[in-house]
């Protein structure tokens, strides 16, 4: 038990004051973000309605996620760099201000949108219809081409 005790405190003081720990994994949690949207494009582009050339129906039906990516995106970027910023002047001291508390409060609140729309498109990219001609599809290109 001393061990794990042991190990648990040196982690988290590892984590606590090092500031290249907390880069590295500001950098990966942005990393993903981009992950996750090229991953959404990856599957927007596999299906029959974009192979089709309807582009627009798809960018209006996730026109939402797009912008909310971006926004936390930038939300967690400018919160990650703000505080390895205060973290790279002061490593010995905790600093918080109130104006990095209302980015962070942001951020999280943008957090959550983000993860409902993302699988929202998730479980939306996975209906068949948009992966195989159907009677809908052919109404909106009949549409698109008037």
């Amino acid at each position: 038990m001393t061990f794990v005790s042991t190990t648990f405190f040196f982690i988290a003081t590892v984590l606590t004051f090092s500031i290249c720990f907390v880069f590295v994994f500001h950098s990966i949690q942005d990393i993903a973000i981009l992950f996750n949207l090229i991953i959404i494009l990856l599957m927007l582009f596999n299906t029959y309605v974009f192979q089709v050339g309807l582009v627009a129906i798809l960018l209006e039906r996730f026109r939402t996620l797009f912008i909310l990516s971006a926004l936390y995106l930038t939300f967690s970027v400018t919160l990650h760099s703000w505080l390895l910023n205060l973290r790279w002047m002061n490593t010995n001291k905790f600093v918080w201000t109130n104006k990095l508390q209302v980015l962070f409060v942001v951020q999280r609140t943008a957090s959550v949108f983000y993860y409902y729309f993302y699988k929202r498109t998730a479980e939306f990219l996975g209906d068949p219809r948009l992966y195989e001609d159907s009677p809908w599809l052919r109404e909106v290109f009949a549409q698109v081409r008037q």
